[in-house]
């Protein structure tokens, strides 16, 4: 990490993020997904400028992905093209509301070229780079992601995503030190903590020494139904109470519009209780819809009049 303060330059709403697009495929259809997908929609929706770096086969769902994106009004320059390995597609199994994932191995989204991540770049200066530690289970992509987060003085923002058994010690140390923001859920906390030997249990502890170890800005956690907290770096703790309980259809994706909203609360300079507030009320919605992200425009119409947020443009 670097002495980067978020966000540098609020005229300068574009981020760039790195990592996965794929298929979600549930029991009687497909949705198009991917962490970083997922919150490169909301941020488009909520009217920051989302460069997504990702690759994707020459093949059918390559296609829909390309119109998804066009319709949507979303930047398509950091997409590649693999001529080898297909679009990355994810089967989803619910049961009893919640969802398990089944990733399947060798996809395009690992094969991101680092030359080509770097080229697009160039062309713009993005004031924060969101990447996750999925889409470094290869080397290629892995590699792709260290030269970009190497040649960016933008502040990095890592969302953890934990889906074994695509992870390891040394992905986490590496993702962590680069890390100037860190978001993951209170279960992932526990297991980083386990995983990388740190001695403390008590989840106060464990985030002082992460953020202490990793030299980090901010840690995020979100604790499902029971809200969220951050923790800044002289170990202060803002804390955001539970929101109302709601009907859940599935929780796929919640943690990526949590992390949209956080972004966008970043970029509009909202005081920190109510990013994570505003956060976890929109993550919440979704989760009372199929899929990561809604299909109609018009479920953000409510969130941008209450938050005074356009399409297209921050206030």
């Amino acid at each position: 990490m670097t002495d980067k303060t978020p966000i540098t330059n609020r005229r300068n709403t574009t981020v760039v993020l790195f990592g996965e697009i794929l298929f979600d495929m549930f029991p009687d259809r497909s949705v198009l997904g991917g962490a970083p997908f997922n919150v490169a929609c909301h941020l488009q929706a909520f009217g920051l400028k989302p460069v997504l770096i990702s690759r994707t086969g020459k093949d059918t769902l390559s296609r829909e992905i390309v119109t998804r994106m066009t319709t949507c009004k979303m930047d398509t320059q950091g997409l590649q093209s693999d001529s080898i390995y297909p679009t990355g597609t994810v089967l989803i199994h619910l049961k009893n509301g919640n969802h398990r994932f089944e990733i399947l191995p060798d996809q395009a989204y690992d094969f991101i070229d680092a030359q080509a991540a770097c080229d697009t770049t160039r062309t713009i200066v993005p004031n924060l780079i969101y990447y996750g530690t999925l889409a470094q289970r290869h080397p290629v992509s892995r590699k792709a992601l260290d030269t970009l987060l190497n040649a960016s003085e933008a502040p990095h923002f890592l969302d953890i995503n934990l889906r074994t058994p695509w992870y390891n010690t040394d992905i986490l140390h590496s993702s962590l030190t680069q890390a100037d923001i860190v978001k993951l859920n209170l279960d992932e906390l526990y297991q980083i903590g386990a995983l990388l030997e740190f001695k403390e249990m008590k989840k106060e502890d464990l985030s002082q020494a992460l953020m202490k170890n990793y030299n980090l800005m901010h840690l995020l956690v979100t604790c499902g139904d029971a809200g969220a907290w951050l923790m800044h770096t002289d170990g202060h703790v803002v804390e955001a109470p539970a929101g109302q309980p709601l009907e859940i259809i599935d929780t796929v994706g919640a943690g990526d519009a949590f992390s949209a909203v956080f972004i966008l609360g970043l970029f509009s300079n909202w005081p920190m209780v109510e990013i994570l507030t505003r956060a976890d009320t929109f993550a919440r919605s979704i989760c009372e819809i199929r899929g990561a992200v809604p299909d109609d425009d018009s479920f953000y119409t409510p969130f941008r009049a209450a938050w005074n947020t356009t399409k297209g443009a921050l206030p």
